[in-house]
């Protein structure tokens, strides 16, 4: 199933790193894919701020993430200057419109990240972990004292979530990816409304 975060992020990157020169593969190629647990209903609207931070550049978004199943409705604003852009996806089907890069189309919201940017991102994890649910059943899981997910270690990235209150669902994701040993990619995902 399609993730919303995957457009999300697709968006902030692909405007962002768009504007800038040097578009660069900083990833390590996905190894096994693992096939991902059957989930309860994939239904949410998110609206907050992303932020993205690479060693070779970074950029913030606002956006909103609409999620009913698995069709999304992502939309970013406010990056770097750039105008309105949108992703929406469905199963097999996952478009990316802005003013600067014109309609793209894709069949996976990863697939188009890397046409737009050439960086890769898990996009369709991210649906899960902003509902504090892993995406695989292969995650490494640390809860806190009450019985949040505190930290999450899945395909490569490091999640680490934070709570308001005793709220039971995040409104602060910090994703962490490892390039080398001193440097690392990192995606801040701030949700104000939900």
């Amino acid at each position: 199933s399609m993730s919303v975060f995957s457009k999300l992020c697709l968006v902030a990157m692909s405007s962002s790193i768009l504007l800038l020169s040097g578009c660069q593969h900083f990833t390590q190629p996905q190894k096994a894919i693992t096939s991902p647990q059957i989930q309860d209903e994939n239904n949410f609207d998110l609206q907050g701020k992303i932020g993205v931070r690479t060693p070779k550049q970074s950029g913030s978004a606002f956006f909103t993430w609409v999620q009913q199943q698995d069709q999304f409705d992502i939309e970013l604003t406010g990056i770097l200057g750039v105008g309105k852009t949108q992703i929406q996806g469905k199963a097999g089907e996952v478009t990316l419109n802005s003013a600067k890069t014109g309609l793209i189309t894709a069949t996976s919201p990863e697939e188009l990240l890397e046409k737009a940017t050439g960086w890769q991102a898990p996009i369709t994890h991210l649906a899960y972990w902003v509902q504090a649910k892993s995406a695989t059943n292969n995650a490494q899981i640390i809860k806190d004292e009450n019985n949040r997910i505190k930290q999450l270690i899945e395909d490569g990235w490091t999640v680490e979530f934070s709570y308001k209150d005793a709220q039971t669902l995040p409104n602060k994701l910090l994703l962490k990816q490892a390039i080398t040993e001193d440097e690392e990619n990192r995606i801040t995902m701030i949700i104000q409304n939900r």
